[in-house]
């Protein structure tokens, strides 16, 4: 599920969305994703000026051209701007693109920049990683219904390389690392050529809300640093 729950706000580290073509250097652009599953909506807030409201669990904001320095970010749940539930200073870096995920549960929330990078493309090919955002999942494999294990080993909070696959449809199931039964199957994932992708795993295992994949198209296919 990728919805855009971004609204723009005049503010002078933003520039106009660029989108599909090549910017001047030194922008940055990144995402926040919404993956505490039991954080409320949230409203973000940088160097105290309003650029993203009501993030809800499992969302995606759009991605945000900035100024790459240093920002102050506060995270509130929605409509409250006294007591943030994230407070950090944020370093954007120059020219990257990023994608920023909450995550953990209340009240040891902690955020978890992901970068994009801009990789040369084997044409034709499709290039997958996995992230897990799962607080109280073990560390899993990710593999397919023919036994061949695609990621290994990958821990809360950790995310892997990208790796070139084929494209098609790919059904993904998510295994303990000490286990070959699936804690979630993923099935009919269409992969097209030419695209990066990444498999976040959200959600509790055994408990509400559920385990759940999002599978967004990622940033450094279409914007150009």
């Amino acid at each position: 599920m990728l919805k855009g729950a971004l609204t723009m706000y005049t503010c002078p580290y933003f520039m106009p969305n660029p989108y599909g073509y090549r910017v001047d250097s030194g922008i940055s652009f990144g995402r926040l994703l919404h993956a505490s599953p039991d954080a409320p909506p949230v409203d973000v807030y940088l160097d105290n000026k309003l650029i993203a409201r009501n993030v809800q669990y499992r969302e995606f904001t759009q991605y945000l051209p900035v100024i790459s320095g240093n920002y102050k970010l506060k995270i509130y749940p929605t409509g409250n701007t006294t007591t943030p539930v994230i407070n950090i200073d944020l370093d954007v870096p120059v020219a990257k693109i990023f994608t920023i995920a909450v995550v953990g549960k209340l009240p040891t929330l902690s955020l978890l920049p992901i970068p994009e990078p801009a990789l040369p493309m084997l044409p034709g090919k499709t290039y997958l990683r996995f992230i897990h955002l799962s607080p109280n999942a073990p560390k899993v494999n990710v593999k397919l219904p023919t036994g061949s294990t695609l990621f290994k080993d990958v821990e809360f909070k950790e995310y892997t390389n990208y790796t070139p696959v084929n494209p098609g449809n790919y059904t993904f199931l998510v295994t303990p690392t000490t286990s070959n039964t699936p804690v979630l199957t993923v099935p009919n994932i269409r992969l097209r050529p030419n695209k990066f992708y990444s498999i976040y795993v959200v959600g509790l295992v055994n408990e509400k809300p559920p385990l759940q994949a999002l599978i967004p198209l990622d940033g450094n296919t279409y914007i150009k640093i």
